[in-house]
């Protein structure tokens, strides 16, 4: 099919073409002289995005998955417990990892589309008056349903409780896109992955871990763990180096991803998903009355919608349609969604005429599936409330 496929799933992302040309570079030794200065200049520029001044950067050759892993090995022992809400297909994954490595769940059973029980973790922590919960897990930003949960009100609801347990954070595809404050929140583990809003392909497990994690790994946590040691690692970066071999174009495009980040400015960043966001809300509530898994605006994520189809209607199908049909990547409902949703990604390298053959791409499939739209509504809608809150995206009050 002729043209570029439009890649609109919430990751892999679009990648900036100077990222591209970036990583098209000759291998080299990883153990020279040189190769520090890309090391570890990588590690402190990600300092920056995540908000940290004392936190710790590691880079493993993994997805975010294994930075789930790599957290729980290093910071808790055989039996520990942990305490986390499930309300999507990932917390409910990272809490299955928790189990198979022997950890001792308690969850907090949400419906999906809401985000992480503020209340309900006050309690949970409060009734521990032995302290035997050692980790909280939130996922900060929810990918199979669109949803962004307030990990700074988790945060206040531990020190208001004085509970010592760590906070883990997975903002797989909420980092660099949706603001984070590793400090001001006292996280202590950070995951997030490569694909996302850093605009890399995927191979990339990025972390950040704060002193009181490392003091943990230091100290009597005994979970197997080899691969994913944050002391092995922090052995060797010290001195810009790793204790295996790195995915040397991936560090390059990290390299050129950051600086794209600070060329634009963290908080514009920001604020340009935001803007985004609000032109695909309106696509989806004024053009096609139709509703987002979020169950409330607070909840309603500013890098992915979960667009929940009319009964009746396989979102599969539609998913299908739009790929056969158009060339256009949706992202599919998964788990307990699948086939009432359909994604749509708008994070990383992304402006308005992008989304905008999202939208008409999705409408089309949704007509040829048998969803009662009038063409052109979701696109219009979106035009409409981008051109009305220019102001959003670039900060200022005035027009043109």
């Amino acid at each position: 099919m002729a043209g570029r496929n439009g890649l609109f799933v919430p990751g892999p992302t679009n990648i900036p073409d100077r990222v591209l040309r970036s990583m098209v570079v000759s291998m080299e030794d990883h153990r020279s002289p040189r190769f520090p200065q890309l090391t570890l200049h990588c590690l402190r520029e990600l300092k920056k995005v995540f908000k940290t001044t004392t936190g710790t950067t590691f880079l493993f050759p993994s997805s975010g998955t294994g930075c789930w892993e790599a957290a729980l090995t290093n910071c808790l022992s055989s039996g520990d417990t942990v305490l986390i809400a499930r309300f999507g297909q990932f917390s409910h994954l990272w809490a299955d990892m928790c189990r198979r490595l022997g950890l001792e769940v308690q969850i907090l059973e949400c419906e999906w589309g809401e985000g992480a029980p503020v209340e309900r973790y006050r309690d949970a922590l409060a009734a521990d008056r032995g302290h035997r919960i050692k980790a909280v897990l939130v996922t900060h930003n929810e990918t199979a349903t669109g949803v962004t949960s307030d990990v700074a009100a988790i945060r206040q609801v531990m020190r208001e409780t004085g509970h010592p347990a760590l906070l883990f954070v997975d903002a797989v595809s909420s980092l660099a896109s949706i603001d984070f404050r590793m400090d001001e929140w006292e996280v202590d583990v950070c995951i997030t992955g490569s694909q996302k809003g850093l605009m890399l392909p995927a191979g990339l497990g990025v972390t950040c871990v704060s002193e009181k994690a490392l003091q943990a790994r230091r100290g009597t946590a005994n979970l197997p763990r080899c691969y994913f040691d944050y002391l092995d690692m922090l052995a060797q970066n010290e001195n810009g180096y790793f204790p295996y071999t790195p995915a040397l174009p991936l560090l390059y495009g990290l390299k050129e991803s950051l600086a794209i980040l600070e060329e634009e400015g963290l908080e514009n960043v920001f604020r340009r998903h935001a803007y985004l966001a609000g032109g695909v809300r309106a696509a989806v509530h004024a053009g096609w009355n139709l509703s987002l898994c979020a169950k409330r605006p607070e909840w309603q994520s500013d890098t992915v919608s979960a667009i929940v189809v009319p009964s009746g209607i396989d979102g599969a199908k539609v998913i299908d349609r739009a790929f056969r049909r158009y060339n256009l990547s949706l992202g599919a409902g998964l788990s307990k969604v699948a086939g009432r949703v359909f994604r749509i990604g708008h994070l990383g390298d992304c402006n308005e005429l992008m989304l905008l053959s999202a939208l008409g791409g999705a409408e089309m499939a949704m007509i040829d599936c048998g969803v009662a739209l009038e063409p052109g509504s979701g696109v219009a809608a979106a035009q409409r409330w981008w051109r009305a809150n220019e102001s959003a995206a670039t900060g200022t009050t005035g027009g043109m």
